[in-house]
């Protein structure tokens, strides 16, 4: 049976994220045959905590009054104000708690995502879209981010600098910065927010998260596992609390200067406003916003790699990644070549139900981004595009769009310059090394980039200062796909933010610069008399 993912009034009345549903809700609700959380198929709902009315506050208790929206709980400004206060609470206990034994913590929370990832990993496709090996390698992403925080627990701390001054001290302290908003978007509903839980939480930080609108239910499921280690081991629950809301809540978030730092992953046109908001109360931010990724090509290139790169970072999660490729710069000896298999593969990408093991390819994830795919094509036809394959609606229940291809257009188009969260790729041809470098950089956004060639000094001139402007710069490996262990993010538009990996932590703690006089006398830097 062919399931219809992503509309969102059909599953959300099905499986209703609420409060207080009113009496016509309700009703519209059982009337639909059977909620999904009680058919046999859908048992391992229950094992998600999630039942027929789910609770959209989380903040040592489960709760909430807001009104419901398409069926969709919406916390209260009251609820959000008594949130943050036992959050503020709650990091009082949390900070006194040592490193490594926070990283015990997060070692258990990692535990018990394992012991739940086909279950989440199913919850993730079915409300975002995405296709089921998708969905549990997004958990399995949170785990091993948790894996990756017990090591850090035992490591973050800053340098003992030698001093100039005899019978002195000089040292780095790392603090956390206490309460640490996190604003995560729909299309990897778990993954960011485990990035920054993981770390955050080692830090000493404590969390409040509002995730995406659209994929509530996500949000519960995880705080609910989340919740469970930490009433196990005896911590209060808001150290990790969560409000299910929408704009209000968000923008609350942003002008809340109890926020010692607000992490935002959305889009760019968002995202501005977020930073302006947080930089008015001169707080942190840390986005993660748009990309306009470019994978090239050269003449020397493994075209046996260049395929599956191109088309697994172009059409996976139906174009809906951040690092989705959406660019293709070919030198022209191969570009004809290149653009034949694609094609050709393309046609061979196996469209269908996300949770049918055998499917590539799902569905958009709202009407709202088939709009704005057909939009799309409609542009770059006017600015001179040709429709190599796709550019259709799918005539099939779900939000289901044909991967497609287009050539033809000039590197400057305002459409190839556009960030269009869809799976199209503008195919672009080149002549030299240095035009394709700069057409990669003259976007706004600098987020993932990756060449394809065999020359090395062209790898480092890549890597250099007058290579890639982006964050994510690769070679022969397509633009989606990032490892946990680096740091994550991008450039210009992109917000300038680092998740993850390497030295991210710092962006979750605030540095001190210490001077510790342990002799009997005052000498004063530079040589300076005071007497």
């Amino acid at each position: 049976m062919q399931r219809v993912l992503t509309q969102n009034v059909a599953r959300l009345l099905a499986l209703s994220l609420r409060t207080k549903l009113s009496p016509s809700v309700r009703a519209a609700a059982v009337n639909m045959s059977t909620l999904l959380v009680n058919r046999p198929q859908y048992s391992w709902l229950r094992e998600l905590g999630l039942g027929e009315d789910n609770d959209g506050v989380y903040n040592g208790c489960w709760g909430g009054q807001g009104q419901v929206r398409g069926s969709q709980a919406r916390a209260t400004m009251a609820e959000y104000e008594e949130t943050v206060q036992k959050a503020q609470d709650a990091w009082k206990v949390w900070a006194d708690v040592p490193a490594p034994k926070r990283g015990e913590i997060v070692r258990q929370i990692g535990d018990a995502l394992r012991g739940k990832i086909k279950a989440l990993g199913s919850l993730v496709s079915l409300e975002m879209g995405k296709i089921y090996v998708e969905g549990v390698g997004e958990v399995q992403e949170y785990v091993d981010v948790c894996d990756y925080a017990v090591g850090l627990s035992r490591m973050i701390g800053g340098p003992i600098l030698p001093s100039e001054r005899p019978g002195h001290a000089l040292i780095e302290q790392w603090n956390p910065v206490g309460l640490v908003g996190i604003i995560t978007a729909f299309n990897f509903p778990v993954a960011v927010y485990g990035w920054n839980n993981a770390i955050a939480l080692i830090c000493g930080n404590v969390c409040l998260w509002k995730g995406a609108p659209t994929t509530p239910l996500t949000s519960v499921a995880v705080t609910r596992i989340v919740a469970e280690v930490l009433e196990r081991n005896h911590l209060p629950g808001a150290i990790c609390s969560m409000t299910c809301g929408g704009a209000d809540i968000g923008t609350a978030m942003a002008k809340d200067e109890r926020v010692g730092l607000l992490s935002f992953t959305g889009s760019t046109q968002v995202g501005k406003q977020v930073a302006m908001m947080v930089q008015e109360r001169f707080g942190r931010q840390l986005l993660e916003l748009g990309g306009n990724n470019a994978i090239i090509v050269f003449e020397d290139a493994d075209l046996n790699l260049v395929v599956p790169s191109a088309v697994f970072a172009s059409v996976g999660t139906a174009g809906q990644r951040c690092t989705t490729t959406r660019r293709l710069m070919l030198h022209e000896s191969v570009h004809d070549d290149v653009v034949e298999r694609i094609a050709k593969a393309y046609k061979q990408i196996r469209i269908g139900d996300p949770w049918d093991p055998n499917t590539l390819y799902g569905p958009l994830h709202t009407k709202q981004a088939v709009q704005q795919y057909l939009a799309a094509i409609d542009q770059a036809k006017q600015q001179g595009g040709t429709l190599v394959c796709g550019g259709k609606v799918m005539d099939r229940p779900g939000n289901y769009v044909e991967p497609t291809i287009i050539t033809g257009l000039p590197h400057d188009a305002p459409i190839v310059h556009t960030e269009t969260f869809v799976p199209i790729l503008y195919v672009l041809k080149f002549k030299t090394e240095d035009e394709a470098f700069a057409w990669n950089n003259e976007v706004k956004q600098g987020l993932s980039s990756s060449i394809f060639t065999k020359d090395m000094g062209r790898v480092f001139r890549w890597l250099g200062p007058k290579g890639s402007d982006c964050g994510i710069v690769n070679v022969n490996i397509p633009t989606s796909g990032a490892e946990i262990g680096g740091a994550f993010g991008g450039e210009k538009h992109t917000g300038g933010g680092r998740e993850s990996g390497s030295d991210s932590w710092k962006q979750y703690m605030r540095r001190s610069t210490c001077t510790i006089n342990y002799s009997k006398d005052l000498p004063l830097a530079q040589g300076i008399k005071f007497e």
